[in-house]
C-alpha cells in the first residue's frame, strides 16, 4: 500500500508551514503502507498539475493533502471542497481570485473519500485535538483538494483522497494575539494519527 502524503510551503509572510514540517518529519512507513511526500506551492496555478503529475506516476492508493490553517486549535480532517475560488490574500505568486468557481462546468463541492470520522478519532487517541470540519475555506487548499477530488472521480475513482488543515506552531504564534497553536511534536503525532488511519481503512 501506498499513500501519497503533500504539505505546502510557507505563504502569507511565515517562514515555515508546519503542515510541511511534519510532513519532513514523519517515517516512511507508517501502520504498514509505504509514505510518499511531496512539497507544493502556495499557488492558485500551480499547486495541482505537480500533484496530479505525482499520482499518475505513483498511483498511490491514497493521497492526503496537508495544510495550514492559522486559527484553528485542532487538527482538522476537512469534509468537503466547494467550487470556488475566493481569496482574503493573495497567494504566492501575487494572484487573488475573488468569486471564481475553479472549475466552470463542475459541480457544486466534492466530498472527501478519506475516512475521516475515524482519522478524527484516532488524532484524538494520539492525545491531539481534532475536530471534523465542513470548510476548506476558499483559498489554495480548497482549490487543490477540489481539483484531486475532481481528477480522481473522473481518472482514478480507486484513490482515496482528502485534505487536512493544521494548526500554526507555537513559534508562529509570537506577535500574534490570542492565536491558537499546537506544538510542532503534537503536530507530527496527529498526522501521524491520522496516516494510520487512512492506512487501517484503505
Amino acid at each position: 500500500m501506498k499513500i501519497l502524503v503533500t504539505g505546502f510551503e510557507p505563504f502569507g509572510g511565515e517562514t515555515v508551514n508546519p503542515a510541511w514540517e511534519a510532513v519532513c518529519a514523519f517515517p516512511d512507513e507508517i501502520g504498514g503502507a509505504q509514505i510518499l511526500r511531496l512539497r507544493l506551492p502556495v499557488t492558485f496555478d500551480g499547486c495541482l498539475p505537480p500533484l496530479i503529475e505525482a499520482v499518475q506516476r505513483e498511483r498511490p492508493d491514497a493521497v492526503l493533502c496537508v495544510g495550514q490553517a492559522g486559527g484553528r486549535a485542532a487538527i482538522t480532517p476537512e469534509r468537503v471542497a466547494i467550487n470556488l475560488d475566493d481569496a482574503r490574500i493573495p497567494d504566492n505568486a501575487g494572484q487573488q481570485p475573488t468569486d471564481q468557481p475553479i472549475e466552470p462546468d463542475g459541480p457544486a463541492a466534492f466530498f472527501t473519500t478519506l475516512p475521516v470520522k475515524a482519522m478524527v478519532q484516532s488524532i484524538r487517541d494520539a492525545g491531539v485535538p481534532a475536530s471534523l470540519s465542513y470548510t476548506a475555506g476558499t483559498f489554495v487548499c480548497n482549490h487543490l483538494m477540489y481539483g484531486l477530488l475532481s481528477w480522481c472521480a473522473r481518472e482514478a475513482p480507486r484513490i482515496r483522497a482528502g485534505f487536512m488543515h493544521v494548526p500554526y506552531q507555537h513559534e508562529q504564534t509570537v506577535g500574534k494575539q490570542n492565536a491558537p497553536s499546537l506544538s510542532g511534536e503534537d503536530i507530527l503525532k496527529g498526522v501521524i494519527a491520522a496516516i494510520g488511519a487512512i492506512a487501517k481503512d484503505t
